[in-house]
């Protein structure tokens, strides 16, 4: 069945006397389709004025189908059935056609069967023409309404009907402006969405990002062998990071979202190794003109970041337009803050972490 208000019009074209049967079950077929049948049915004689008709009525369809038997059909003025002639006419403007063709002939009765070498002949000739394009064969009335049910809907797949519409169906004038309104409206939210993937925000532009170093304050306490003793001192240290080193450390934590309280986690973790390296650097470099040599730090985690700067962080990936609010549903109890990548953000993160191809693998 259709799954739309379109219903879509097939002329079936064939000789009538011998197939009358065959149609029936064309017709059945169509209708459950929620086809509209159309044939030589509305034209009980034919001549030059119907042959007009026939041709208009050909026109205004979406599909042509052609049964072919044991009989050729009445010829035309110009020596043509006008089976043929339909079926010519069809393929001439275009129509999709489809040709049933009987697969056995020499099963047919012999009163269903031309009775003369010319007419013989020219059937013959017209089912060699309608094997140029889609054909299927058949043998029996009923296989014949399941052939034409299954091709039929194969070829409206293929090459989708203009079809007709009932009249309370159609949308009003301003129906039709409205929606015109809302698909320009899509249009434009998704060329948004495309730009929001590969660009960043209008704010974004004079803001400190990419290869820009920020500063992080760090505090820490350290002892020293001095005498036959420890001395203790206390420290006020900034570490340099880039914004993209910095983004380059938090953004797999946000591919899904995590909190602020996550975030400042991952950062200073990041931010107290580095303090510790200073100390190991200065100690292979072993060279008196470093303030650090010789010194320990009591623990890592006696190492604290500014939370104020941690908090800056945060703020600047907002700004950049990497990162957004989250907006998945929780317990009503849940009154954390979290933080999820943004088109923009993701796209930065792939420019960041993902691996390049090697030429040598080129």
């Amino acid at each position: 069945m259709s799954t739309d208000d379109t219903k879509y019009q097939v002329f079936v074209s064939s000789t009538y006397q011998d197939l009358r049967e065959e149609r029936q079950e064309i017709m059945h077929a169509l209708l459950e389709l929620d086809c509209i049948p159309s044939g030589m049915e509305l034209f009980p004689a034919a001549n030059e004025d119907q042959w007009s008709l026939i041709k208009g009525v050909i026109d205004d369809c979406d599909y042509y189908i052609v049964v072919i038997g044991g009989r050729y059909g009445s010829i035309g003025p110009d020596g043509l059935s006008y089976t043929e002639m339909e079926y010519r006419y069809a393929v001439e403007t275009g129509k999709p056609v489809i040709a049933f063709l009987h697969g056995v002939p020499a099963e047919i009765p012999a009163g269903r069967c031309e009775t003369t070498d010319d007419g013989r002949k020219k059937l013959a000739a017209f089912r060699d023409l309608a094997q140029k394009k889609m054909c299927k064969s058949w043998t029996t009335a009923h296989e014949l309404g399941s052939v034409v049910s299954r091709s039929l809907i194969a070829l409206r797949k293929s090459h989708p009907g203009v079809g007709w519409v009932r009249g309370d169906k159609v949308p009003t004038t301003d129906a039709t402006a409205e929606m015109l309104k809302l698909r320009k409206r899509i249009e434009e939210l998704e060329a948004e969405l495309n730009r929001s993937r590969t660009e960043p925000p209008k704010g974004a532009v004079g803001l400190a990002q990419h290869d820009e170093v920020f500063d992080v304050e760090v505090e820490y306490d350290t002892r020293k062998w001095s005498d036959g003793g420890y001395l203790e001192y206390s420290w006020d240290h900034t570490i340099p990071l880039t914004w993209n080193e910095l983004f380059f450390l938090v953004s797999p934590l946000l591919l899904h979202e995590a909190t602020t309280d996550q975030v400042h986690a991952r950062l200073a973790s990041e931010i107290r190794g580095r303090v510790m390296a200073l100390f190991a650097d200065d100690e292979e470099k072993n060279s008196p003109d470093e303030e650090r040599v010789g010194h320990r730090v009591f623990s890592k985690s006696d190492i604290k970041v500014s939370r104020t700067d941690l908090e800056t962080v945060v703020v600047q990936f907002l700004a950049l337009g990497y990162i957004t609010h989250s907006m998945k549903n929780r317990s009503v109890k849940d009154r954390g803050g979290y933080w999820t990548l943004t088109p923009y953000g993701r796209t930065v993160m792939n420019q960041l972490r993902a691996i390049p191809s090697t030429p040598e693998a080129v």
